[in-house]
């Protein structure tokens, strides 16, 4: 039998479990999209349409504030509570980002290279926080919420949200600036660089691939949060995307083209961020395992 022939059925089996884990993984994208692009009444076609009938931008426009589109539970304009969010969104996102990699970078570079007592100890119960649920301190970190004055605040959510992925992005840290090789740092040790100047000079633009997969991972987490900001963001005032877009839904009524296209502009800017982005991921996230 030739060679050829022995191998398809291989190919027939690649070829379908790539076509199944692409329908499952694009196929719900695909029917936000189709259904935030259909009138209302095509939403309840039954069957249900495979391609809007009819298409139209109007949940699109009336999100963007370029038609007078009115919230069914409030009466009032969409825009302003989605421009609001998405605010909102943007600006925990980025400065849990921020925070989580100039702490990461720091942490991580002591925990690899500087020895002190009780450090692998130290390590590890910072890394062991991880398997803490949340859910599980939401109560008196809501509390002492409270008794800073920081419910509702950015500051509040952000340290949140650092002290819940620091330790991941800590962990990734310190196994990348591991697989760095400590000949460059030594060198310039003798030609009498200090400490901190090697890191900042030499490590860090090494580590650039570390961090900014770090960061990703770190952004993507902030922004698909739920829980944590419908507690501590009970007011328009932090609330995210998240939260703001299922409040869309009435008691009496769910406008599903407005839901999605809601959910398909939130997924935009995180979308960007991976996109550009995903080859540092796989850098950052494989560092370390060659050792």
């Amino acid at each position: 039998m030739p060679k050829s022939r022995a191998i398809q059925p291989k190919k027939i089996f690649k070829g379908l479990f790539i076509a199944f884990v692409l329908i499952w993984s694009l196929g719900p994208i695909y029917w936000s999209i189709n259904s935030s692009l259909m009138q209302p009444v095509d939403l309840l076609a039954q069957p249900p349409h495979a391609v809007p009938p009819a298409p139209t931008l109007a949940h699109y426009t009336g999100l963007l504030g370029l038609e007078n589109a009115a919230d069914n539970a409030t009466g009032q304009s969409i825009w302003p509570q989605f421009r609001s969010a998405t605010i909102n969104s943007i600006v925990t996102a980025v400065a849990a980002t921020l925070a989580t990699i100039v702490l990461a970078a720091l942490g991580g570079y002591a925990f690899a290279r500087l020895h002190f007592p009780g450090r692998n100890i130290v390590f590890g119960l910072v890394v062991a926080t991880l398997a803490v649920p949340g859910y599980t301190v939401i109560i008196p970190l809501y509390r002492e919420m409270i008794a800073l004055k920081l419910v509702d605040t950015y500051l509040g959510l952000t340290l949140i949200y650092v002290s819940a992925f620091l330790p991941l992005a800590l962990w990734m840290m310190r196994s990348f600036f591991s697989g760095l090789p400590v000949v460059l740092e030594e060198a310039a040790a003798i030609d009498g660089a200090g400490r901190m100047r090697i890191l900042f000079r030499i490590v860090l633009p090494l580590a650039l691939p570390g961090l900014i997969a770090a960061g990703i991972i770190t952004f993507l987490s902030v922004w698909q949060q739920f829980g944590i900001p419908l507690v501590f963001s009970p007011t328009a005032a932090t609330k995210p995307l998240t939260v703001m877009i299922p409040e869309l839904a009435s008691r009496h009524d769910i406008n599903y083209g407005l839901l999605n296209a809601a959910g398909i502009l939130a997924i935009i800017p995180p979308f960007i961020v991976v996109f550009f982005l995903n080859r540092f991921l796989v850098q950052g996230l494989t560092a370390g395992t060659g050792k």
